[in-house]
């Protein structure tokens, strides 16, 4: 299992100056799928969709160039890449000069495939592009006007059931908070399920979701916890789960899970974000 104490989260930073893909700290999946039950095969597919916000270099005669870059790492990477050590290791390359923008990419792209031990497909958006990024609010019905309480916020996933004829439909939450399972810091997201099944229970839903309130988990690891339970409790013919957390260090990262062949989503940021 991954140590988390060997991570730079939580710990005094030194910023670097020089291309060094060992600041990316890998931090294997397997132990918190375990966790849900999860071995062998996966009971979904999808992606991490980061967005780093704060991409800079230097060019061959040592100007400095900015980029917006996007990461899709495959659902069924062995790792994911702890966010405070991304940004450490994005920083750290401030200073590095580079022929052109897609020699950042080729970088970029290798380095996180070392990291994570899958292809991972990086994208850079130059400033002229900038006005053109999608931007987007979570789809469907949402949750937040409804008339409910709360008094618990550590998973309950037994507020979950579902009842009556087959609906699809699609559900959100902005609500959603869960913290570092290292440094406590909160991690604030819109929450998003899409579903076919016997109706879910609005009221049960958004009380599970809420509740994550003060629970330690990584941004994917929660979005696969609340695939497992809302799939294991209700049933659902099909599901999706998609979170589009706001970002921290500069990062953002919006975790997407689905029973089915549903596209990844294109990675459109909300105003939150």
């Amino acid at each position: 299992m991954t140590d988390l104490q060997f991570s730079p989260l939580g710990h005094a930073t030194i910023y670097a100056d020089g291309h060094d893909p060992g600041l990316l700290f890998p931090v294997e999946r397997a132990p918190l799928r375990g966790e849900l039950g999860i071995g062998g095969a996966l009971p979904f597919r999808g992606a991490d969709l980061w967005t780093a916000y704060e991409l800079s270099w230097l060019d061959a005669v040592g100007k400095p160039k900015v980029a917006i870059a996007t990461f899709t790492v495959p659902a069924d990477s062995p790792r994911i890449v702890e966010s405070k050590s991304v940004k450490l290791y994005l920083t750290a390359l401030n200073q590095v000069r580079f022929a052109s923008a897609a020699d950042v990419a080729a970088t970029l792209r290798r380095d996180l495939a070392q990291a994570t031990g899958a292809e991972v497909d990086v994208r850079l958006t130059l400033p002229d592009g900038f006005a053109a990024l999608p931007r987007a609010e979570p789809a469907g019905e949402c949750l937040d006007a409804l008339a409910i309480g709360f008094d618990g916020y550590a998973p309950v996933p037994q507020a979950l059931h579902a009842t009556g004829p087959v609906v699809a439909e699609t559900l959100f939450t902005r609500l959603f908070r869960s913290v570092c399972p290292v440094t406590g810091q909160p991690d604030y997201a819109s929450v998003e399920l899409r579903y076919r099944g016997a109706r879910i229970d609005r009221a049960g839903l958004l009380r599970y979701l809420v509740s994550f309130r003060r629970h330690p988990g990584f941004h994917e690891h929660c979005v696969e916890r609340v695939f497992v339970d809302v799939r294991s409790r209700c049933r659902p013919d099909h599901l999706a789960v998609y979170a589009r957390f706001t970002r921290r260090g500069g990062v953002d990262i919006n975790p997407f899970r689905t029973s089915g062949d549903d596209p990844v989503p294109v990675n459109a940021r909300t105003a939150r974000q």
